[in-house]
């Protein structure tokens, strides 16, 4: 019996893992992509707005914190930012005036930080991108939202898979 299962283990099928392993490489290529595709998305909207002073990764960044106020800790914690430079943003969004930061009451060790108006009117902007978006996928039918969750349901799936691996497997 085991003969007969290497056999069929090794007939190229939508799911062999030779398959699988293609598939899971196209799906690393296309996130690695569209991060970046999102982010020069964004700088080119900013740019179409003369605004300079604010990158695409900080606008996300000022976008993802919203009206809450949180530590630069919680801001990963959160999944707000996933850059290994969050301290080099904070600082440059400090000193452009778009966040402001006070020492936690609690724990004087704690940073917490919240959106000046400045950093309310960036966010802003981004969402009025994401809004004009889903105004596009409207009008196109390119999106809807049954393949929206479905995507989101594959994403989150593989999140938790990449999470699962770095915490309980070594």
């Amino acid at each position: 019996m085991s003969a007969v299962l290497q056999t069929v283990d090794m007939v190229p099928g939508p799911d062999s893992r030779e398959a699988l392993l293609t598939k899971y490489m196209d799906t690393l290529s296309y996130i690695e992509r569209l991060h970046r595709l999102l982010l020069d998305v964004i700088k080119d909207e900013f740019e179409r707005l003369n605004v300079i002073d604010v990158t695409s990764v900080q606008a996300l960044l000022l976008f993802n914190i919203g009206d809450n106020e949180v530590t630069a800790g919680e801001l990963k914690s959160r999944g707000y930012y996933q850059g290994s430079n969050v301290s080099y943003n904070l600082k440059k969004l400090v000193e452009g005036g778009y966040i402001s930061h006070e020492r936690c009451s609690i724990d004087r060790r704690a940073v917490r930080i919240k959106l000046t108006e400045s950093g309310s009117k960036v966010r802003k902007i981004v969402g009025e991108l994401w809004n004009s978006h889903v105004d596009g996928f409207v009008e196109n039918g390119a999106m809807t939202q049954p393949i929206l969750e479905e995507m989101e349901n594959s994403m989150r799936t593989l999140e938790r898979f990449w999470t699962d691996r770095i915490r309980y497997i070594y």
